[in-house]
């Protein structure tokens, strides 16, 4: 059985986050689905790239997942984040002790607000870096506390997604898709 992985979306979501993670675990074989939280399949990311869903959030809430990788963005965290189904959804994750994770804004304005950080080591971009409520690690590009992992944002999306993969499939996996990919 292939490795399940949710992608949420919405209006306002990071578009270079969002397409590297899907992207990256694609690559290492990973079923990723991707789901809006919106009205609509299709959204606007936050620089107005249009992104076009599989599926609606409510076709996932009865899927269990291997990982749920939360993209950031403004105001798209905020609407993941006000997201009912996938919080719930993350909570379960969380519970279950299988792997769960945000970068950019997402890990403050997603991840935090529910509890999802607490007692975690975490990062997040720069300007959340301030309310984050453990921020020993904030300056590190990401951050793997147990089935938690975080990551700071654009610039750290393929390494996020490298890490991903690496809780997944283990070390070798990472290091070949990150050679293919050129990055490591």
């Amino acid at each position: 059985m292939s490795t399940r992985i949710l992608v949420p979306i919405a209006n306002g979501t990071e578009e270079i986050e969002a397409v590297c993670i899907i992207d990256t675990l694609r690559r290492a074989g990973a079923e990723v689905t991707v789901a809006s939280v919106e009205a609509t399949l299709q959204v606007t990311a936050s620089r107005g790239t249009k992104l076009v869903a599989d599926a609606f959030i409510a076709d996932c809430a009865d899927v269990v997942y291997d990982c749920i990788a939360v993209p950031g963005g403004m105001p798209g965290a905020e609407h993941l984040r006000d997201c009912e189904i996938l919080t719930a959804l993350l909570h379960a994750q969380r519970d279950a002790g299988r792997l769960y994770s945000a970068i950019c804004a997402a890990p403050v304005v997603v991840l935090q607000h529910h509890g999802l950080l607490a007692g975690r080591a975490a990062t997040c971009h720069p300007s959340f870096a301030s309310q984050l409520e453990n921020p020993a690690h904030v300056e590190k590009r990401v951050v793997v506390d147990g089935n938690c992992i975080t990551s700071r944002g654009p610039g750290t999306a393929i390494e996020f997604a490298l890490a991903v993969i690496e809780a997944l499939y283990g070390e070798e996996k990472a290091r070949e898709i990150g050679k293919q990919m050129l990055v490591k």
